[in-house]
């Protein structure tokens, strides 16, 4: 079956869609800490894939949309369970403390990787759209480091793993979407379903270090799922959003815009939480305006 071709559209369709999957991933990532407060981020996380993953079969399957050819199908499985895993890379890298850092490098590579992809593709960006790229990726620094304390190297490493794991999921997300773009946010579902319920499989402690079972409070089982329905769901739709972009637009605009929802976790913490953003972050946002602004008329 022979796809047809897409047509490209304007870049402040992209910027815009970008700045959804912005949005919508800075709510799941705030959804899904909350959770976190209560219970495993991983369950958390998995909970919401799980459902997401059974409501876009549903809509599939009611949608009578055909499957995709092999390929595509086996890209967008890809993408979900290497960034699964590079998932629980990054939560591992944030447990060794001083997070400010490693989220920095983790956020700069998620957008660096498919940026280089783009312009090794389609070639170099207008001068001016390409010092809104430079500026989008100095937002996303400044938004995403937070001063702590020395940050070690081992967090480093997984730091940087992960991000160059983020980055390849949204390249494989855009070649995926050549066989549709719901068949591939549902493929990635299913890889990354099969992801995580490995690891939590056979990475979940069983036993202490003494042999003994592990106490869990009741809270840890009691509801954790809500917020994982409503982390995966926001997720889904800044998956959209990202994906059509991505697949009818720039590669390197719709990363890097995309990538600043960092941002709007800050901002929903400072809204709902009261955590106000440090100087560095508010400049970060600054920046990334200026850069959103260069990319919609410049492309």
């Amino acid at each position: 079956m022979a796809i047809a071709p897409v047509s490209p559209i304007a870049p402040v369709v992209s910027v815009a869609l970008g700045l959804v999957a912005a949005a919508t991933w800075g709510g799941s990532d705030f959804a899904g800490g909350l959770g976190a407060r209560r219970s495993p981020a991983l369950l958390v996380a998995a909970s919401g894939h799980a459902v997401t993953l059974l409501v876009l079969l549903a809509v599939c399957g009611l949608w009578r949309l055909p499957v995709p050819h092999a390929t595509e199908f086996l890209e967008g499985a890809l993408g979900g369970l290497e960034g699964s895993l590079a998932l629980a890379v990054f939560y591992r890298a944030l447990a060794m403390g001083a997070m400010g850092l490693t989220a920095a490098l983790t956020g700069l590579l998620t957008a660096l990787v498919p940026v280089v992809y783009g312009v090794w593709m389609e070639g170099l960006p207008a001068p001016m759209a390409m010092a809104g790229l430079l500026l989008g990726v100095a937002a996303i620094w400044l938004i995403a480091h937070a001063p702590g304390r020395g940050t070690p190297p081992r967090a480093l490493w997984l730091g940087a793993i992960s991000g160059a794991g983020f980055g390849l999921q949204l390249i494989l997300l855009k070649l995926a979407s050549s066989g549709g773009v719901l068949w591939a946010l549902t493929s990635a579902r299913i890889g990354g379903v099969l992801a995580m319920g490995t690891i939590l499989l056979f990475a979940w402690p069983k036993t202490t270090e003494h042999g003994e079972q592990p106490h869990k409070p009741r809270h840890v089982w009691t509801g954790f799922w809500k917020m994982g329905v409503l982390a995966g769901a926001l997720d889904t739709v800044g998956n959209v959003a990202y994906t059509v972009a991505a697949h009818s637009g720039r590669l390197d605009l719709t990363a890097v815009v995309s990538s600043l929802y960092p941002g709007f976790t800050i901002l929903l913490a400072a809204l709902i939480l009261r955590e106000r953003p440090t100087q560095r972050q508010t400049l970060g946002m600054a920046v990334a305006l200026a850069s959103v602004a260069m990319l919609s008329l410049n492309f």
